[in-house]
């Protein structure tokens, strides 16, 4: 039975409080946990392809009956598809060979594509049926409006910035995560550069709610019950939280990576394209220090991912994206209904 607040009633769920999606960092328990206590849980999809996703989508309705999020990234207009030739590959490959010979792994060779394309995933996404699905990086087309709709889909949009804002309202999205510059991970920011939109939370929240009549949900810096009365107040109809989920013991982040997040301070997040070559905020460590001329994005995200994930394993924090946002240090770790408890103290209906 859903909840009393528009949101509530929007997702069919009982809290206002939505699981920020990982991209390459969700799983399945965590998500599920999420949805179970009654929030919306999330997954994200970037690098996904159509049989994955089947599979993902499998495995959630397996762990939760609830309604769950699926998240996709949308291309940047403008920004052009990479496709590097084998001798500019090569040059991206030998700025960060010392990362893969200090772990002692081969330089990888030109893939046959860096990611499966959108609209595969989005027939997969269909398929998959999912109660939500959000996007991030741009506007949604028409044309996935109009299928998300037919399909019975609840569709989120992600803004940086109050134009952003209206754009998603206009294209048809059910809701806005208002995404302030306090958020982990990367900006999602598509109407201008991202370092030219790092509009904070409490400016933009207000002001996006002034200036659209859906719903909206804010995300960044929200990290526990004051965080949530406080977006509230200035008048969100729900939160989004990443950090304090990723530092969740469901979480699919490696003990070393949960352990930065459990032990950030308040100034330790740094803005970075190093490890992706798009912007982020993260932790700070050797990638964000010594990769300050990264190849474009999707080639350098591919690249440092080969030795990335091995890092992970390892547990060598210095070779990880440690995505996180500002208020990190206050993530208090533990379970999923451990945060969600904490997270629900601050609503209040």
């Amino acid at each position: 039975m859903s909840g009393g607040g528009r949101l509530e009633r929007l997702l069919g769920i009982d809290h206002p409080i939505v699981l920020g999606a990982f991209g390459g960092m969700s799983s399945v328990a965590l998500t599920a946990a999420v949805s179970n206590a009654g929030g919306l849980g999330s997954f994200g999809l970037y690098g996904y392809d159509a049989a994955r996703i089947a599979e993902t989508a499998d495995a959630l309705r397996a762990a939760t009956d609830r309604p769950f999020a699926l998240n996709l990234w949308l291309p940047i207009p403008g920004e052009p598809d990479p496709a590097p030739t084998d001798a500019e590959l090569a040059q991206h490959v030998q700025a960060l060979s010392p990362y893969f010979a200090e772990l002692g792994l081969q330089p990888p060779e030109l893939p046959d594509r860096f990611a499966p394309s959108v609209d595969e995933q989005l027939d997969a996404v269909l398929a998959a049926r999912p109660a939500v699905l959000s996007v991030v990086f741009g506007v949604p087309s028409e044309r996935l409006v109009d299928a998300v709709r037919a399909a019975g889909i609840r569709l989120l949009g992600t803004a940086t910035t109050v134009d952003e804002a209206v754009a998603l309202e206009a294209a048809g999205v059910d809701a806005v995560v208002a995404s302030g510059s306090e958020a982990g991970g990367h900006r999602v920011s598509f109407l201008r550069p991202a370092e030219e939109s790092l509009v904070g939370l409490v400016s933009l929240l207000p002001q996006v709610v002034d200036a659209v009549d859906v719903p909206v949900i804010a995300a960044g810096g929200i990290a526990d019950a004051r965080g949530v009365r406080a977006a509230l107040a200035l008048g969100a109809d729900g939160v989004q939280v990443g950090t304090a989920f990723l530092a969740a013991r469901e979480s699919a982040a490696a003990d070393a990576y949960r352990a930065a997040i459990l032990a950030a301070g308040a100034a330790d997040t740094v803005l970075t394209r190093g490890p992706s070559g798009r912007l982020a905020r993260g932790l700070p460590n050797r990638l964000t220090r010594e990769l300050t001329t990264p190849a474009p994005f999707p080639i350098q995200n591919w690249l440092t991912g080969r030795f990335r994930s091995v890092a992970g394993e390892r547990g060598i924090v210095d070779l990880m994206s440690l995505w996180a946002g500002q208020s990190a240090g206050l993530s208090r770790g533990g379970s999923a209904h451990d945060v969600m408890a904490e997270l629900l103290r601050g609503v209040s209906r």
